[in-house]
């Protein structure tokens, strides 16, 4: 039996008993009009409306569309409602569990289709950046042939996960986050429509923005986790989703945390200072706290890069490495994986051994360019790259490190303003002790009143 007949048979079954479907299928948009979010792809005259013939221009007459964006915001409903608008067979695949043999199944009952019944085929293809050079490579006939619309899902950066022959035949649609405002739409839709809940329940402000917490931008969790908390406050015979039975159906307590407010500055700067006190019990308590509360991933990846710097430094060159390790797995993974990643990066700053130094040394430095003292380079550093350079003196005088020994020349860098001030004061706390020891050794041989071996 063909995929789409499977479909046809679900949809008669949510027209005939609703219950029988999840709310997050019952409440997926029929219409581009009823799509949550993506309003910069929905105007009038964008790329999608053509694509479906909705306006002027008529359709964009792309053989194939790839939607970027995170998990929970509609890719999939946006494929199943241009299959919709354009009266097209939709098949389904996962690039998890499918291989080229399914690809050329669903591309040969296309061909079929369109052949025998006169009817066109939309295949959506889910996370296709899973999907080998190779297997993205057999696509490409159905694509430049048109036998089927091809829309492909991916969670990463295509130009980076989808091959250039692919990619230069689609359409590229970014998809963003969906706000508070946007779910706070669907779950109002959700409470009230008859496909929905049908006003079985009402949901009070407090536990509608524990709901938007737990939700993080995704339209699925926010809906399924809807539809339990209104079974369980129906089951009680309760007219109102509580926040005490919204918290006791998806099992996680409501956290006093405002995202735009206080409580998101004084959260972030207690994760920060609970690292910069070695306190990882505390640190941890504060990074879940944020998690918990739907903050976004890549500020808390922003704020443990700028500790490694801040509060570490030297003392664990390794420390920088792993936030900046941390913020780009975050940036390519998402909630919920990303948890596992920041709690990495949070355990590995707060038990760094640490040190200010790098902080203070370039805030002194900028204290003293700020003070005026920014004289000019001395002569014998400026470029001697161009003609008469030599005759003003530029360059001049200049001793190559590499041609002295040990690698280190006597001889003057900083501005005569500031020549012998030390902004770098290094601390003998962890790797940065070694750092103290070379420190000295190096200004010596600079001064010229040092000998013996460079250090190493």
């Amino acid at each position: 039996m063909e995929p789409d007949l499977f479909t046809a048979a679900a949809e008669d079954r949510q027209e005939k008993d609703p219950s029988s479907t999840p709310l997050a299928v019952r409440m997926r948009p029929r219409t581009l009009d009823e799509v949550v979010g993506q309003r910069h792809l929905l105007k009038p005259g964008s790329p999608l409306r053509r694509l479906v013939g909705d306006g002027a221009g008529g359709p964009a007459g792309a053989s194939s569309v790839i939607l970027w964006g995170p998990p929970g915001i509609g890719k999939t409903t946006l494929a199943y409602v241009v299959s919709k608008a354009t009266n097209k067979r939709f098949v389904e695949l996962s690039a998890i569990t499918a291989g080229v043999k399914e690809v050329r199944a669903v591309i040969e009952g296309a061909r079929r289709a369109a052949g025998g019944f006169g009817k066109e085929t939309v295949l959506f293809l889910d996370e296709i950046h899973r999907f080998s050079k190779a297997q993205q490579d057999s696509l490409l006939p159905a694509v430049e042939n048109r036998w089927v619309t091809l829309i492909a899902a991916t969670t990463e950066n295509p130009y980076f996960s989808v091959i250039s022959p692919l990619l230069s035949r689609s359409l590229l649609l970014t998809l963003e986050p969906l706000t508070d405002d946007d779910l706070r739409g669907l779950l109002a839709r959700a409470l009230t429509e008859e496909r929905g809940l049908g006003r079985a329940v009402t949901l009070p402000e407090d536990a509608e923005a524990h709901l938007l917490r737990i939700a993080g931008g995704d339209a699925r969790r926010a809906l399924t986790a809807l539809e339990a908390a209104a079974g369980a406050a129906l089951a009680k015979g309760e007219p109102q989703i509580t926040l005490a039975t919204l918290e006791e159906t998806v099992d996680r307590a409501a956290v006093a945390y405002d995202r735009d407010g206080d409580q998101h500055y004084d959260v972030a700067s207690a994760l920060i200072k609970s690292i910069r006190g070695s306190d990882v019990d505390a640190a941890l308590h504060y990074l879940a706290r944020m998690i918990e509360a739907g903050e976004d991933p890549r500020f808390i990846a922003r704020r443990l890069m700028i500790s490694a710097s801040e509060d570490i430094g030297l003392a664990d060159p390794t420390a920088l490495p792993t936030a900046v390790a941390a913020a780009q797995a975050v940036a390519m993974i998402g909630f919920p994986e990303a948890a596992l990643t920041l709690s990495h990066a949070t355990i590995a700053l707060a038990l760094a051994p640490k040190s200010n130094a790098a902080t203070l040394a370039i805030q002194a430095a900028q204290a003293d360019v700020r003070a005026g003292l920014a004289g000019p380079v001395p002569s014998h550093l400026r470029d001697g790259h161009y003609k008469g350079a030599a005759k003003l003196g530029h360059a001049q005088g200049y001793v190559y490190p590499h041609d002295v020994p040990g690698g280190i020349a006597a001889q003057q860098y900083a501005p005569d303003t500031v020549q012998g001030r030390q902004y770098y004061r290094p601390t003998r706390y962890g790797a940065e002790a070694r750092y103290a020891d070379v420190v000295e050794k190096v200004r010596g041989r600079l001064r010229g009143d040092a000998s013996g071996p460079a250090p190493s």
